[in-house]
Formats: structure tokens, C-alpha cells, sequence
């Protein structure tokens, strides 16, 4: 891609997100807090966590560019979106897990954006800048699983090259089993609606947004970088 190309690209992420959120950017320090909104008294609403680490801190697998655009545009649109579906919808369910066990119940505003705003958290908190060694029972259940780590690293990439289109690919727990899927668009395991169920261990963003400024239409490239960065640590607390 030529440097007017991606130029043209940046410009046109930008605008196209302020033109849709049509707010000012929620800024870091108040992300730990949900957006105000007129909700009705005592409702469940979405939040969007402070990132754990600067921008910058996952380079050179996700650029600050892009974590910026993602984080502060892309995720904080889902958050403000959702929050204002809630209010508008008199949605009034009171936890992550009610909101999802009802998605089928759910406007596509409400459903979609509560769904971007969900895997975006989780997103975040899965990652860490160099990554981290992991072992004990997660490994165990990895080999035990899939055979070897490699092999999981393996089907985990295949679900996350083969999502046509914008979606995520996810490890899960269900039942007591590991299983590896994805989901089109912000769908999660967690909600009813989903071929694909269970506790989310790992997943990875396979919107172009996430990886499009650095790795152009090369996916293969942002996956294989990826799996430097991710955050073992956290998916045996979640394990």
C-alpha cells in the first residue's frame, strides 16, 4: 500500500468515527466509569476499562496508531452506544451475563455495541507488552486438549485466518472442555445467540480496524505477531 493510501486511510478511520460517535473521545481517566447517560435508576450499564499499558506498549505487534484509533474511538463508540441503546430501550437487566443470556431478546443497536464494548475489555486485558511464559494447568490442558501447544497455536490461527469477514476467534472452557471457535462481528460466546459458547479464555480481534494501519490486507502477519504479546498470565486467572 503506497503512503497516500495510507494516509487516506487514517483520515478516513478517524472521521468515519467521529461521525458516528458524534462526541468528543472519552478520555483514559475516565474510562474506568461507565458513559453517562440517562438510564433508568439502577441499570446494569457498560464500562470501558483503562488500558493496562500505554498505547505504545505492544509494539511493533499492534502499533500506537492503531491502539489509539481502536481504543479511543472504535472501543469508546461501543461503550457510548450501548450505554445509550440501554436508556433508550429502558433495558433493564443487571449484569455482563443477563445481557447476554437475553441477546436474542435484543435491538441489533443494543446486541452489537454491547458486544464490541465486552470484547474490547477483554481484548485489552489478554494482551501485555512482550507477553508472558505460562505453564501448570493451563498447559496441561492445552496438551491434553489439542495435543501440544503448537498444535493449539495452530487450530487457534486457522479460526482466526478463517472468519470471513470482521469477527474474533476465542478459546473457551464449556462444560469443563477447551474448545476453539469464532464469532462474526462483536458476537461472543457468552451470548445466546452464538453457534460458539462458553467462558472466554483468549480471543483475538479480527476487525480489519485492528490491524489494517500496520499489516494492510496481511492478517496472517497480525496473528503470527500476535501470539508475542499475549498475556498467559491472564488467561490462567481466567482458566
Amino acid at each position: 500500500m503506497n503512503t497516500d493510501r495510507r494516509k487516506f486511510l487514517e483520515k478516513a478511520l478517524k472521521a468515519t468515527v467521529v461521525t458516528t460517535v458524534g462526541v468528543p473521545v472519552l478520555f483514559e481517566a475516565a474510562c474506568a466509569s461507565p458513559t453517562k447517560v440517562n438510564a433508568p435508576s439502577g441499570t446494569f450499564q457498560f464500562a470501558q476499562v483503562a488500558l493496562p499499558y500505554a498505547k505504545e506498549a505492544l509494539e511493533p505487534s499492534i502499533d500506537a496508531m492503531t491502539m489509539d484509533i481502536h481504543y479511543s474511538k472504535h472501543h469508546a463508540a461501543y461503550v457510548k452506544n450501548v450505554n445509550d441503546a440501554i436508556a433508550a430501550e429502558n433495558i433493564a437487566y443487571q449484569s455482563e451475563e443477563e445481557f447476554f443470556a437475553n441477546a436474542s431478546k435484543l435491538s441489533a443497536k443494543a446486541k452489537n455495541n454491547s458486544g464490541g464494548a465486552w470484547n474490547h475489555n477483554f481484548f485489552w486485558q489478554v494482551m501485555k507488552p512482550g507477553g508472558s511464559e505460562f505453564g501448570g494447568k493451563v498447559l496441561e490442558a492445552l496438551n491434553g486438549t489439542f495435543g501440544s501447544v503448537e498444535k493449539f497455536k495452530e487450530l487457534f490461527t486457522a479460526a482466526a485466518m478463517s472468519r470471513f469477514g470482521s469477527g474474533w476467534a476465542w478459546l473457551v472452557m464449556d462444560n469443563g472442555k477447551l474448545k476453539i471457535g469464532s464469532t462474526a462481528n462483536q458476537d461472543n460466546p457468552l451470548m445466546d445467540t452464538s453457534d460458539l459458547k462458553g467462558k472466554p479464555l483468549l480471543g483475538i480481534d479480527v476487525w480489519e480496524h485492528a490491524y489494517y494501519l500496520k499489516y494492510q490486507n496481511k492478517r496472517n502477519e497480525y496473528v503470527a505477531n500476535w501470539w508475542k504479546i499475549v498475556n498467559w498470565e491472564e488467561v490462567s486467572r481466567r482458566f
